[in-house]
């Protein structure tokens, strides 16, 4: 399960516009691959109260994953296309990471 910050950076500091929040498990009996489950829910400016949900396997290894964007809500209503994901930090001993996820998305 996770519940971890959105922020607009990959720094602590960075302004918070959201949460990134789902369910990610195992699913590789060779590396390392996660399926995911996860929500972007939205809580700043314009996107407020809006979700981007995302559905797919993640190679957390590779430098670039891409995972499709399946849906969403409010202004992302009827969301499609994919989201490129790019480890910035890793801490292997703690399972921390610090993740860029860039979104390209059609909605109406």
């Amino acid at each position: 399960m996770m519940d971890d910050p959105l922020t607009v950076g990959p720094e602590i500091s960075s302004k918070l516009v959201g949460k990134a929040q789902g369910i990610y498990a195992s699913a590789s009996q060779s590396g390392i691959g996660f399926l995911m489950v996860l929500n972007f829910a939205f809580m700043e400016g314009k996107y407020n109260g809006s979700n981007l949900s995302v559905l797919g396997r993640n190679p957390i290894l590779s430098p670039v994953r891409e995972m499709p964007i399946v849906g969403g809500s409010g202004v992302f209503r009827f969301a499609r296309e994919y989201a490129r994901a790019k480890t910035h930090a890793i801490d292997f001993p703690t399972g921390g990471s610090v993740v860029e996820y860039n979104v390209y998305i059609f909605h109406y």
